[in-house]
C-alpha cells in the first residue's frame, strides 16, 4: 500500500478563520499556514481557480512549510474552460482586450494572450515545483465539458503545457464517467499516466459524477464535496456546508485502503469547505485509517 496523505482544500476560508479552528495566537498568514502544516501534510490551494498567483506568493508558501509538505493546485479557470472574470488576468493582458465581455473564455483570448496565461501560471509554480512540494494541478473540468475525442485532446494538450509538473483531472459532466463510457475514460487517462481525481458529491444533479474510485496512475486523488442539500445554490458555503459523520468516513477508510494498494501515494481532500467541516473531518478520517498508511496529525 502506498502512502495516504490527508488534508483540506483552503486553510485560509473566512468562514474557517471564523469557527475558532485556530488558535488565538494564531494570527497571522504565516502563522496560520505554519499551524495547518503541523497537522496535515498536504493541501489544495483553490484560489489559483479565481486569479493566478504571484510567484512572490508561491514562494511564502514554500518557505512557510516543512520539506515534504504537498500543495495540489487547482489550475486558473481561463485554463479549464470556464468563464472568467476579466479583472482575472494580469492587467497588460487586460489592456490588450480593451472592451470585453463579462466573462471571458479562452477562445476569447488571441493566441499570444493564450500563450502568456499558461506561461505565467506555471511559471508562478516553479518554487513549489523545485522544492519538491507540488504534488498536481488539478484541472476540474465543467459541466460542459463532455466525453468528445476533441475534449480528449485538450486534456493531453493541457497535459503536455505543464510537463514536467503533473497534472490531475476531475469531471463535473456525467458522460465521462456513464455506465457505457466509464471503461473508456479510465482506459484513457491510465494509457498516459493522467490521475483520475475520484469524487465524493450529492448525486442526481447535472453536474454529479459517481463515487468512483480508481487509479489511473502512481498517484490517486480523491476529492470530499460533502452532500448538502443545497448543491445548486450559487453561495459557496451552502453548496458544501456539510459535516461528514464518523460513521459516512468509516464506510470509506476501508474503500481509501483498497484505492491506496494501487497507486504510490493517494491525496485525500476534504473539500467540505464551511467553518471547520474539511478540518474535523480530516483529522477524523486520518485517524480511521492505519496509522502507518496515513498521515495527518
Amino acid at each position: 500500500m502506498g502512502r495516504i496523505l490527508v488534508g483540506t482544500a483552503s486553510w485560509t476560508d473566512k468562514t474557517l478563520l471564523e469557527s475558532g479552528w485556530y488558535p488565538d495566537d494564531v494570527t497571522s498568514a504565516q502563522e496560520r499556514l505554519a499551524y495547518y502544516a503541523s497537522l496535515f501534510p498536504v493541501v489544495e490551494v483553490d484560489s489559483s481557480y479565481y486569479a493566478p498567483p504571484a510567484e512572490s506568493t508561491v514562494s511564502l508558501w514554500r518557505d512557510r512549510t516543512p520539506a515534504g509538505f504537498t500543495f495540489d493546485i487547482k489550475a486558473f479557470s481561463l485554463l479549464t474552460q470556464h468563464p472568467t472574470k476579466p479583472a482575472a488576468l494580469p492587467k497588460d493582458l487586460r489592456d490588450r482586450l480593451g472592451d470585453t465581455k463579462k466573462n471571458l473564455y479562452l477562445r476569447d483570448l488571441d493566441p499570444q494572450a493564450v500563450e502568456q496565461v499558461w506561461d505565467r501560471f506555471l511559471t508562478a509554480l516553479a518554487p513549489l515545483h523545485d522544492s519538491g512540494r507540488l504534488g498536481a494541478i488539478l484541472f476540474q473540468f465543467p459541466r460542459w465539458f463532455p466525453i468528445a475525442k476533441r475534449n480528449k485532446q485538450y486534456i493531453l494538450e493541457c497535459k503536455a503545457r505543464c510537463d514536467p509538473l503533473r497534472i490531475s483531472v476531475e469531471f463535473r459532466n456525467h458522460t465521462w464517467m456513464s455506465e457505457e463510457n466509464q471503461s473508456e475514460t479510465l482506459d484513457f487517462l491510465t494509457s498516459y499516466g493522467l490521475p483520475y481525481v475520484s469524487v465524493d458529491m450529492p448525486q442526481g444533479y447535472p453536474d454529479s459524477i459517481p463515487p468512483v474510485l480508481a487509479a489511473t496512475a502512481d498517484l490517486a486523488v480523491v476529492r470530499f464535496h460533502g452532500h448538502s442539500a443545497k448543491w445548486t445554490s450559487h453561495d459557496v458555503h451552502e453548496r458544501f456546508g456539510y459535516l461528514y459523520s464518523e460513521e459516512e468516513l468509516r464506510e470509506w477508510a476501508p474503500r481509501l485502503r483498497r484505492l491506496a494498494d494501487d497507486a504510490d501515494t493517494t491525496h485525500i481532500l476534504m473539500n467540505n469547505c464551511y467553518r471547520d467541516h474539511a478540518q474535523v473531518n480530516a483529522r477524523q478520517l486520518a485517524r480511521l485509517i492505519p496509522r502507518d498508511h496515513a498521515e495527518a496529525e
